[in-house]
């Protein structure tokens, strides 16, 4: 029986121990605030015990993660293909920000979890949601069954002034006809939802359904099994940026990185697992995030491949 709770120490004890932990998100003035060395880990077993370590409570920014939310919803209220003719689903190849292969490809992003892609996605979700900001909190609070989730006014805020890169992601794909709101509406959306904070547990719960083919903890469905599999496929393939192979190569595992320091990463029927260390590597990854995943599925011999 494979000992979850010793790995996970020993993970852990040789995080802690690791001299270069990274470089903090210094971009995001908010985000520059946050101590390089908090590392904590949460695996969420689908049957069986949860184990966890380290400061897997400490509520934190999740980012980009919050891309994966916001194309689940998406998902789950027109179906794959109607969000499939406004964003591929290929690598870019590229920084999560990099705005050259959306004006060479004439509007279409590469993924929906670039920024370009996820301002897409952000745009549907403005057109057909009642209250966007309101109705996208809480179905991510209903996909972890905890209400006390909530926005960081502060982060949204701060990433509003300094969004320079996003605003012109924005307007680039306005001038394609692949935005059909307001930019300010579009990107106020936007920025909030990469303003959830969420601790280490609160993340593996809401990718509870992403691991339980749509099912969450309560046994409630919240995708069907295809959307599932979609959505699991675009985590493998883009989740991590222009990292996302090495993730794969090391890994062996669909997930999402944030630049908060937050991953979280699922093995289909297994588990889900998070990480949150906010030192960054070049690639935007956390960087001792992505040596904790390595070692974890190494140790436990458990990935997709």
């Amino acid at each position: 029986m494979t000992n979850f709770q010793g790995i996970l120490d020993t993970i852990y004890e040789t995080a802690k121990a690791t001299k270069n932990k990274g470089e903090v998100a210094n971009y995001i003035p908010e985000l520059a605030k946050i101590k390089e060395d908090h590392f904590g880990m949460y695996l969420n077993k689908l049957q069986g015990e949860d184990y966890f370590v380290g400061e897997w409570d400490i509520p934190f920014s999740i980012q980009s993660i919050s891309k994966v939310f916001s194309l689940a919803l998406a998902f789950s209220m027109l179906g794959t293909k109607n969000i499939l003719t406004r964003v591929d689903v290929e690598p870019s190849g590229n920084p999560f920000n990099h705005l050259s292969l959306l004006e060479q490809e004439e509007g279409i992003p590469r993924n929906p979890l670039v920024n370009s892609g996820a301002i897409v996605i952000a745009d549907i979700l403005v057109s057909e949601l009642k209250n966007p900001k309101e109705d996208f909190l809480q179905f991510v609070r209903d996909l972890a069954h905890d209400q006390s989730i909530q926005f960081n006014e502060k982060v949204a805020a701060s990433e509003a002034k300094t969004g320079y890169n996003n605003f012109a992601a924005a307007n680039l794909l306005k001038s394609f006809n692949n935005l059909n709101n307001d930019v300010e509406a579009i990107l106020d959306f936007y920025f909030h939802q990469c303003s959830i904070e969420m601790n280490c547990k609160q993340l593996s719960d809401a990718f509870f359904p992403f691991a339980n083919q749509g099912s969450c903890l309560k046994g409630n469905p919240h995708l069907n099994k295809n959307q599932v599999k979609r959505i699991n496929a675009i985590m493998l393939t883009c989740g991590f940026y222009d990292e996302a192979g090495e993730f794969a190569f090391e890994v062996g595992l669909p997930g999402k990185s944030g630049v908060g320091g937050g991953i979280v990463a699922l093995l289909p029927g297994e588990f889900t697992l998070t990480c949150w260390s906010p030192g960054l590597n070049d690639k935007g990854n956390s960087k001792l995030g992505m040596l904790a995943l390595e070692s974890f599925t190494t140790q436990t011999q458990l990935s997709i491949f």
